[in-house]
């Protein structure tokens, strides 16, 4: 499902295996685990970098679970949670996205604080519209706070543009691209390196961040909150 792996003070969270990591129960429970033990024992200087395994990042929830009687409820619950849990991250994060994330997988890249992305392979894709699903709240607020330009916004909701490497970085999405597995991998070490440098203070970084994004955290609150208590 996935491994953690501790170098220094780099955190590595890889969703193994050449399936399409769709977000079950298991693979949800497992990144909240890894995450709980990173919180744990992460000092200022640390780093979580999310990457994967094969030809896709995460290929967004595993349907038959979510769209089974009486899961819908349990499947948002746990999605929200793991969405809030990297929102209220005490350490920067980052994302490699080198194959495709769709759905609530792109949500799940779009929940850290940086985003890289393989150039010649990779696609990002929300999926609902093309589905007939609407989209949770926190999906909304979150494209809201993450993506600067309403156009480009609009292409990815409500379009359900397909978005590559190049005009990812272009749309204001990702934050860069790079040729090949191996040169992004590099990349994404680099750059925790550069922000592990700096040694942050583990708190003020978490309490900048939800000052930053005021109304996901609100809304991320109220979602679980009212999740819990249908429970």
């Amino acid at each position: 499902m996935c491994t953690l792996e501790q170098r220094s003070n780099l955190f590595i969270l890889t969703l193994t295996g050449n399936n399409q990591h769709r977000l079950s129960p298991t693979l949800i429970a497992a990144i909240l685990s890894a995450l709980r033990q990173v919180k744990s024992v992460a000092t200022s200087g640390s780093v979580l970098i999310t990457n994967s395994k094969g030809k896709f990042f995460s290929n967004g929830l595993d349907l038959p679970w979510a769209l089974a009687a009486g899961c819908r409820v349990k499947a948002l619950s746990r999605l929200s949670q793991m969405v809030e849990s990297l929102v209220s991250f005490p350490i920067p994060t980052i994302s490699v996205v080198q194959g495709h994330a769709a759905a609530a997988g792109f949500v799940l890249a779009l929940s850290h604080d940086y985003m890289l992305m393989r150039e010649d392979r990779g696609v990002l894709y929300m999926s609902e519209i093309d589905l007939g699903g609407c989209l949770p709240d926190y999906f909304t607020v979150l494209f809201r706070a993450k993506i600067g330009s309403g156009l480009a916004r609009r292409d990815v909701v409500l379009g359900g543009r397909k978005v590559r490497g190049r005009e990812a970085v272009e749309m204001g999405i990702v934050d860069g691209v790079w040729g090949g597995e191996e040169r992004l991998g590099e990349a994404a070490v680099e750059l925790a390196e550069r922000l592990g440098a700096r040694k942050w203070d583990g708190e003020v970084y978490q309490k900048m961040r939800e000052g930053l994004y005021p109304e996901l955290c609100v809304v991320l609150g109220a979602v679980t909150g009212r999740i819990q208590a249908k429970l």
